[in-house]
């Protein structure tokens, strides 16, 4: 129903080199990468964390250069506390999925929200063209900037790629990255480019780093060295159902790409941690 809704109100495919813009469909130019001035662009051999589920505890956290974090749940005075201690701060949300949990979630327009994501109860794509969703996604970079986070992480960048319910092509998903990069930048955020690995070397300019989730089981690792051959730091991660499994887990991926900073985490991404090296 929600994608029949979209297509009806003038989604259609456009061809590549052109974007969708008020449902005609225009050609597309990328402009220069907004300069990231002060931002945090780590290199490699920066240690991290990432914890998206449970209690954050300052006082648990790793000694590392950076944690990632929830945008939405953890508290400001957590995050303070955790800069307190040294860290970057990096704060996670969906650029482009619809979560029915977010604060915002009601803002979004019907005609917007798209196909479930697979596996996600209560998770939707979002159509990245709607300019509804880009301005939520400007004040969901203005929370991360008001509430001191060091920089973001958006997540579900790679929408052209999947089943969304929308005609989306990869020109679009140029756009909407490259626009998301550039705003986290006008705001003195660092901002890293999450998997979307088709099109790393058409936006690594207007990133600070990537993360990848999983290279060593898909065989995909080298592809990221467009970062790691710009000073780019690379944080990756392979995952295990059971925590028992962990220490096996690193034994067989931590060679494969022994360039990134990899973590082995179990898919709840809690407060779990084996670094490779």
């Amino acid at each position: 129903m929600l994608t029949l809704l979209a297509l009806a109100c003038g989604a259609r495919p456009c061809p590549e080199g052109q974007v969708r813009d008020q449902g005609e469909c225009t050609t597309s130019t990328a402009s220069d990468p907004v300069a990231a001035g002060d931002a945090w662009q780590p290199g490699p051999g920066s240690s991290w964390q990432w914890q998206l589920s449970g209690t954050v505890e300052p006082s648990q956290v790793p000694q590392v250069d950076m944690i990632d974090v929830d945008l939405f749940d953890v508290p400001i005075d957590t995050k303070a506390a955790l800069q307190d201690q040294g860290k970057v701060l990096i704060c996670s949300f969906s650029a482009g999925s619809w979560e029915d949990w977010r604060a915002d979630a009601a803002l979004f327009p019907d005609a917007a929200i798209g196909d479930r994501l697979q596996g996600w109860a209560g998770e939707r794509w979002l159509d990245i063209m709607d300019p509804t969703v880009r301005e939520l996604m400007l004040a969901r970079l203005d929370q991360a900037r008001d509430q001191g986070c060091d920089g973001v992480e958006p997540d579900n960048v790679d929408g052209y790629d999947n089943r969304t319910g929308f005609p989306l092509n990869a020109t679009e998903q140029l756009d909407y990255n490259r626009f998301l990069a550039d705003a986290a930048h006008s705001r003195g955020l660092s901002v890293g480019l999450k998997n979307d690995l088709g099109q790393l070397e058409e936006l690594q300019p207007w990133f600070d780093w990537g993360l990848n989730e999983e290279c060593a089981a898909y065989d995909e690792c080298d592809r990221l060295k467009v970062f790691t051959d710009q000073g780019q730091a690379v944080f990756h991660v392979e995952y295990v159902h059971d925590w028992a499994d962990a220490a096996a887990k690193a034994a067989e991926v931590c060679d494969i790409a022994s360039w990134t900073e990899t973590l082995i985490k179990t898919w709840d991404l809690g407060d779990e941690w084996l670094p490779c090296g």
